[in-house]
């Protein structure tokens, strides 16, 4: 082929190499090379570059690259247009900004403490090590590093930051900014980690419990007492109750209702008040009835009293490492079912434990508040008997 001597014309012209190759030349002298083929019965053109810049030789692999990818159904414009849009994406993106915008996605579907929670532990954890590397420069071993200088204090948190990494990988992946997920099989070089389950004193141990709670009354802050109290007798969970607003009690019907947004499983949950209860609910309304919030905070009255202020008391109660806020719930349910004989599926709605099953929890829409009710009471009496 003269593709050097080819001299341009009034109208451009090709010069044919075989198999769909040409050079077209244009009347003002510019040469391309095209490659010419026909896929899914439809004749189609690609550009491989203008000539000298490409000479016949990288014309004719070309061509042999794009031939190998037709044989194959891959359409090679598609492929390229393709590839010229995830560089698009790609070009200057690192792993900062992938996070945010999967953080963005997620945030209609979470609790605002719990997305504040996220973004902290990215910001602090990850981001300072990895934020500035761009998706694909970031490695399985740069990845390690990051987490196992977590799992140093917190083995459990470092878990949960690997999955919330993979997350952010796995949505690049699905958008087409990054080919791999480098947390892949990290967990075989991660420690071994057991959850265990919240610390609660036994049955037997509740009535000693009790009476160490009695005598400390004079040692805490009244509305510390009254807390502790009151989550013994309703066996919610902690942050359901520092967080508790006034307009959810109702003292007529001597009802609790915690909306769908506060509540773990974002149902609202009722809680019957028993009479022991509404007595420390009308003397907190005494102390804060100018308050949004029952248990408002010590120096922030607009924000809700801090869910450690009882777990600091339940230390210095002497049951550091043996009782927590959460081990309410436990000592409740086994009070409940050991000592008044309450089936499983009454009490553990009270706990506002769904069915695991998905099937269950379709069919299973049974509130039992009646018999909840009379539980409630019947569980406020017997710690009064205690006492």
């Amino acid at each position: 082929m003269t593709c050097q001597t080819a001299k341009p014309k009034i109208k451009r012209y090709k010069l044919a190499d075989g198999e769909g190759l040409y050079l077209e030349v244009t009347p003002n002298g510019t040469k391309f090379w095209r490659l010419k083929y026909r896929l899914h019965g439809k004749e189609k053109r690609i550009s491989i570059g203008a000539y000298p810049g490409v000479s016949l030789m990288e014309a004719r692999k070309a061509k042999e690259k794009f031939k190998r990818d037709i044989k194959v159904g891959i359409d090679p414009v598609l492929k390229r247009l393709q590839a010229i849009h995830t560089q698009a994406l790609t070009q200057n993106l690192d792993f900062k900004s992938m996070v945010m915008e999967w953080y963005g996605k997620q945030i209609p579907l979470w609790k605002p403490t719990h997305a504040q929670i996220i973004k902290h532990r990215f910001e602090k954890y990850i981001l300072p090590v990895l934020g500035n590397f761009a998706l694909a420069d970031i490695q399985p071993m740069m990845m390690l590093n990051c987490l196992q200088k977590i799992e140093k204090t917190a083995p459990d948190l470092s878990r949960r930051m690997k999955a919330l990494c993979s997350h952010v990988f796995k949505y690049a992946m699905a958008t087409g900014r990054a080919e791999r997920d480098p947390t892949y099989g990290l967990e075989a070089a991660m420690k071994k980690f057991k959850r265990g389950h919240y610390a609660s004193i036994s049955v037997d141990e509740f009535p000693e419990f009790l009476a160490c709670l009695m005598d400390y009354e004079g040692h805490v802050n009244r509305q510390t007492f009254l807390a502790l109290n009151l989550l013994l007798l309703t066996f919610v969970r902690t942050c359901e109750l520092v967080e508790a607003r006034w307009e959810e009690i109702n003292f007529e019907k001597a009802m609790w209702v915690i909306p769908a947004e506060r509540m773990k499983m974002n149902l609202p949950h009722i809680v019957p008040v028993s009479q022991q209860s509404l007595a420390i609910f009308r003397e907190l309304n005494e102390l804060n009835a100018n308050q949004e919030f029952i248990f408002p905070g010590y120096y922030n009255t607009r924000r809700p009293m801090c869910k450690n202020t009882m777990l600091v008391a339940i230390k210095r109660m002497g049951y550091n490492r043996k009782m927590t806020g959460h081990g309410f719930r436990a000592l409740a349910l086994g009070i409940l079912k050991e000592k008044l004989g309450y089936p499983h599926e009454i009490a553990d709605r009270q706990l506002a434990h769904v069915p695991k099953s998905s099937v269950d929890r379709a069919y299973d829409r049974a509130l039992f508040l009646p018999q909840r009710t009379k539980m409630m009471q019947d569980y406020a009496d017997y710690i009064s008997r205690v006492l």
